[in-house]
């Protein structure tokens, strides 16, 4: 990717056009990390950077100045130098002018997000001070903040992103103009919220963005469920480390890398808690059923954060199972081989042992899941049945629902090893006494 938009930049360059690395990329390399992708800024217009790439560019925003160029297998994006107009919806310019790359720095979100680079010189330009806060590790807003979070009110949600994934205070002023401006992020469509918010997830530091978007005010309005689990207190001899927001906070700190449905369901795994707690005759809390009652409760958050349906059913899955880990040990083979088999295990597994390393530090049943696991191979835990429909059907019995409940139980005695072949199973099923079928047979 970088040896592709350094041949942008040069090409660009030759044709007497001022270009830089722009933005992020630039941020990331003076931090020593290599960058996941490289944005090119200029001062050629659109139809100017198509000509130079013929072929080999597509027009994505004309009106913002945007073209995609493609190198060999990578594509950059190239954006021309502009100064943005008025911000009427919170979220895009009315209009841009094409201008210089000082106008173009001064109109970015954060000092460390405006910096550029000249790849072919190895020279940063910097208008905003931009270095100097990047070696503070601070985190603050081109010109008036209170401007910058008008323009773009996801930039209250990036600012917190970006101050925990890359470990930076948030400088004063924009932390204060964040503040106020926090109950104004409801005004951003979900699926850009929804975005940000797993990007946060997913990054590092991810505990402390959640401390942030407290503090904030961002959470109360965004994941007031998540918010609610503040002052819930739990039992001290199963959750020494506090209540159930310092829990789902320590969880956080102990992942690593997540996928993005392990972070959600790490997140929202005991959303149910506070709606469920009581306090019994001993006075110790108690949360009959919060994990079905999480469930239900996860499902409604990620509707209304616009997440796919298969995202959502199994970030649910988890949350509305992750209590049945502790019985394992005492599990029936059949049921702990249907708990093994289920789609989402590897992460339930995971989302178990953060709970356990979260709470009280025991991991005996995640070492007995990851020892039966390691026993029995993928036929054992998930065979094809022995016994199915038509066998049942030509054997006499009328559809309906004696038919699953027959086909569970044949299930049931194959995953017990039981029933260990299909004969064995077409046996079981003569041996139910069903009235023959006319003409029928074992299909």
């Amino acid at each position: 990717m970088r040896a592709a938009a350094e041949k942008i930049v040069i090409k660009l360059q030759q044709a007497g056009f001022e270009t830089y690395f722009a933005g992020g990329c630039v941020r990331d390399r003076l931090r020593g990390v290599e960058p996941h992708d490289y944005d090119v800024a200029t001062a050629a217009r659109p139809d100017a950077v198509e000509a130079l790439f013929p072929g080999r560019s597509d027009l994505v925003g004309k009106s913002f100045g945007v073209v995609r160029v493609r190198v060999q297998d990578a594509t950059v994006e190239v954006a021309t130098f502009r100064q943005d107009g008025l911000y009427l919806d919170g979220r895009r310019p009315s209009e841009v002018t094409f201008t210089s790359a000082e106008e173009d720095a001064k109109r970015r979100d954060f000092t460390v997000n405006a910096l550029f680079c000249d790849p072919v010189s190895d020279r940063i330009v910097d208008f905003v001070g931009g270095r100097a806060d990047l070696e503070k590790k601070l985190l603050r807003a081109v010109g008036d903040p209170a401007k910058r979070f008008g323009e773009d009110r996801l930039r209250l949600l990036r600012g917190v992103r970006l101050a925990s994934t890359l470990g930076f205070e948030i400088e004063p002023e924009t932390w204060s103009a964040l503040r106020r401006a926090a109950p104004q992020i409801g005004q951003v469509s979900a699926e850009r919220v929804r975005e940000e918010l797993s990007k946060w997830l997913c990054g590092q530091g991810s505990e402390r963005g959640l401390d942030l978007l407290d503090a904030s005010g961002l959470l109360v309005v965004l994941l007031p469920e998540v918010a609610a689990m503040k002052g819930v207190e739990q039992p001290p001899q199963f959750h020494p480390e506090g209540d159930v927001f310092v829990h789902t906070r320590l969880m956080l700190s102990l992942m690593e890398s997540p996928s993005e449905t392990l972070a959600w369901a790490v997140l929202l795994h005991d959303i149910g808690k506070p709606p469920t707690r009581r306090v019994d005759e001993t006075g110790r809390p108690r949360f009959n059923g919060h994990e079905t009652v999480g469930g239900r409760m996860a499902e409604k958050m990620l509707m209304r954060l616009r997440f796919s349906n298969e995202k959502t059913e199994a970030i649910c899955a988890m949350v509305a199972n992750h209590m049945t880990f502790k019985d394992a040990p005492q599990m029936r083979l059949s049921t702990l081989k249907k708990l093994l088999a289920r789609p989402t295990f590897d992460e339930e597994l995971e989302l178990h042992r953060l709970d356990c390393l979260g709470s009280h530090g025991q991991t005996e049943i995640y070492d007995f899941l990851k020892t039966k696991l390691a026993e029995m191979p993928a036929e054992a835990v998930r065979p094809d049945p022995f016994v199915r429909g038509g066998d049942l059907l030509a054997a006499g019995l009328a559809p309906g629902p004696r038919v699953g409940e027959l086909l569970r139980q044949a299930y049931d005695l194959q995953l017990e090893g039981k029933i260990s072949c299909r004969e064995e199973g077409l046996g079981w099923v003569d041996g139910l006494g069903l009235p023959a079928a006319a003409g029928g047979g074992a299909a």
